[in-house]
This record gives structure tokens, sequence and C-alpha cells, in this order.
């Protein structure tokens, strides 16, 4: 599937974007291909690819190789082994509905998980350097639902 395709550079959150993140979601866009389907061609889950097309995680010279192959693009060398993601895009607050209400989710209910992470395994954090997400679809009578699934390792807090 092969359309015209662009990324409005100047709006949020691509105008926080490099032009070779930008590039990454054009391609996307043109190819009309999934996070989902980019991933399994890739040997990488959805939730990681979709990451690093925002900047949010780094790319090995493999995976750059694999995605221009896969997206028809060159290989941009901005991307290589000495760029480093600066994660955490956006506002303090998010004012997109979506990125919202998961901020609100966490700020309705941060304090009840932690003490529940706390209960259940001690003083720590639940780390998210050492963490998959995986988003997945539920039927329901009601309205679909949506089921998003954290597992991070947990991490103590040192004592010394």
């Amino acid at each position: 599937m092969s359309q015209s395709a662009s990324i409005p550079t100047n709006t949020a959150p691509f105008a926080a974007l490099s032009s070779a993140h930008t590039t990454l979601l054009e391609a996307k866009a043109k190819k009309g291909l999934t996070f989902d389907a980019i991933g399994k061609a890739i040997g990488k889950d959805e939730v990681w690819v979709a990451s690093a097309f925002y900047g949010q995680a780094k790319l090995s010279a493999e995976d750059i190789q694999k995605l221009s192959q896969l997206l028809e693009i060159p290989q941009d060398p901005t991307l290589g082994e000495h760029w480093f993601p600066y994660r955490g895009i956006g506002s303090p607050v998010p004012t997109d509905p979506v990125v919202y209400r998961l901020y609100e989710g966490v700020m309705v209910y941060g304090h009840p998980i932690k003490a529940i992470i706390n209960e259940k395994f001690g003083d720590g954090i639940m780390s998210m350097i050492d963490c998959s997400v995986k988003v997945d679809k539920k039927p329901d009578p009601k309205g679909d639902r949506v089921v998003l699934t954290f597992d991070g390792k947990f991490l103590p807090y040192a004592k010394w």
C-alpha cells in the first residue's frame, strides 16, 4: 500500500522528534504498516518498535538495517551507535487525551499501586528500564476494553 504520507512536524509530539524519527513514521504510514507488523518483521515487540519510532528506545545497527530494508528508506547515519534516546517527550502534564488518561490513571491509582507493590515486594520500585509493556484488546458487551500490562522488574532500595 503506497500513499502520500507526511508528519505534521510543527505539532506535538512530532515537533520534539528528530528528522530521522519523522522519516521512520512517514515511511511506516506510506507502507501502511502497523507497529505490530514491523515488530514481527524485525523480531521486536510492537510497543518497543513504537517507542523506537518516537525516539524513546535505541535502535541497534541491525535494527536500523532491517528497518531500512523493510521501509525502503536509506539508513540514517544520525541513528548510529553514537545516538542515545532522550526519554520522556511531551509536556509535564500531557494534553493528548489518551496520554492524559494514562497520566490520570497514575495520579488516581499511583499511590495505591505503590502501596500494594510495597506490601507484596517490600521497599522498592518497579523498573521501567527492565520492563515490557503489552497493549491488548478485550471484547466486552459494554464496549471493547483496553488491557495494559506493565511487566517490570522489582528493584529494592539499597540500605547502607
